[in-house]
């Protein structure tokens, strides 16, 4: 049983056009990483681009390095970058700020732009965060925030045609790895006069997204989980061509200005994807994830969606058969097509498994109450690496190792 699953594991891994990519990042020895969809790994091009940024621009060139080294225009190059991945031509992608930040000053802006709507939806499986800032983004317009499953979003949208302001969306769901139809919600969406607001933290990286494609209208994502751009990356804001003329945000801040060092004492914003620009960007993580987004050089998303659909279903496979009478219940869907980049398993002693899993070198994470999650960069991870986990939880399981008292107190970070 297990020779087999091992047999496949080297035949796929052999097989892969990515393992090459494999090598430009730094993974610790002997360690199985599966938490990519929460913190990405560390990507080699980035300690010498930070030296660099620190010892050189910084410390040798100083405050010249804002014209010198580019600094200025770094927002803009990276966001840039990040649009290539993401399916947004140049000039329409700003990173920067957090994800909070870009996600309360587009969805903000994005219902200012449907005046007279009284309606916000947002998806009740939502990040905590994007229900919190929806919820905000409704106090201070006036609007009902109505939280509303993505599958019953399309229905309720020709319901309400004329009422709904904007639909604040995730493409995948953060805590089962659920995929959603973008193309269809947006569609849905602009039949009923609204705008769509995407929350791609999950995707962006993991699988294609096609913005210009579908005609979207506004989306947010952030920098440290598949783009791999370190711990608190910056985010990144996008803004559909069209709409930024009219763009009005609440956060206007001097880098947005159409003459930043004119310093005017009224804001003029920028006319183009730089209004969206806030506050003076954290330099360093942004050189960081600029840098770290070379890893996709040469790097196709549909190849990246290929691997990424292999190893999760790889996964899937590996669970019904070395997991079977050990408590485990899939919460992923099985349809490729309904697959983001992570699996999860529901089990109802989920936090000493996945503590036990990492004492192991086996990195995944879990989300209350009993949720397991498992992420796929498909630019490192394995067949082999997926295998390795899978008979990791299946001996703990069946020995029952995460009973041990050192798995039963939860820091404060799951």
């Amino acid at each position: 049983m297990t020779h087999d699953l091992a047999a496949r594991a080297a035949a796929l891994d052999a097989a892969d056009p990515l393992a090459a990519v494999r090598d430009r990042f730094l993974l610790p020895e002997d360690v199985v990483y599966l938490d990519g969809n929460s913190l990405g790994a560390l990507p080699a091009a980035v300690p010498a681009a930070v030296e660099d940024a620190v010892h050189r621009q910084w410390g040798t060139d100083l405050i010249r390095s804002w014209n010198a080294n580019g600094w200025w225009d770094a927002p803009v190059r990276t966001g840039d970058a990040i649009g290539r991945l993401i399916g947004a031509a140049a000039g329409q992608v700003v990173a920067g700020d957090s994800t909070s930040v870009q996600l309360f000053n587009t969805l903000l802006a994005a219902a200012r732009l449907r005046p007279g709507r009284r309606l916000l939806l947002t998806d009740p499986d939502h990040f905590p965060t994007d229900q919190y800032i929806a919820d905000s983004v409704g106090r201070l317009l006036g609007l009902d925030v109505r939280r509303v499953p993505a599958r019953d979003a399309a229905a309720v949208l020709a319901a309400e045609s004329g009422n709904v302001a904007v639909a604040a969306y995730a493409p995948v769901d953060y805590r089962t790895g659920e995929l959603h139809d973008m193309a269809a919600l947006t569609s849905a969406a602009h039949a009923a006069g609204a705008l769509v607001h995407w929350d791609l933290c999950h995707a962006a990286g993991a699988l294609p997204v096609e913005l210009d494609a579908i005609e979207a209208d506004f989306a947010v994502g952030c920098g440290y989980k598949y783009l791999s751009g370190g711990p608190g990356a910056p985010a990144f804001a996008y803004l559909a061509r069209r709409h930024q003329e009219a763009f009005d945000h609440p956060l206007t801040g001097w880098h947005g200005h159409a003459e930043p060092f004119a310093m005017a004492g009224t804001y003029t914003p920028a006319p183009d994807v730089t209004r969206a620009r806030v506050g003076t960007p954290a330099l360093l993580s942004l050189l960081a994830l600029e840098a770290a987004l070379t890893a996709f050089d040469g790097v196709g998303m549909k190849t990246v969606r290929a691997k990424s659909l292999s190893l999760t279903g790889f996964f899937q496979e590996c669970a019904d058969t070395l997991l079977d009478g050990l408590g485990f219940t899939p919460a992923t869907p099985r349809e490729p097509a309904r697959r983001g980049s992570q699996v999860a398993l529901r089990h109802p002693e989920a936090y000493p498994l996945v503590a036990a899993l990492t004492a192991r070198g086996v990195i995944g994470d879990m989300r209350a109450p009993d949720l397991l999650r498992f992420g796929f960069n498909a630019l490192y991870v394995t067949h082999a690496d997926v295998l390795r986990a899978v008979r990791e939880l299946r001996d703990i399981a069946m020995t029952g190792a995460h009973r041990a008292p050192a798995f039963q107190s939860r820091p404060t970070v799951t």
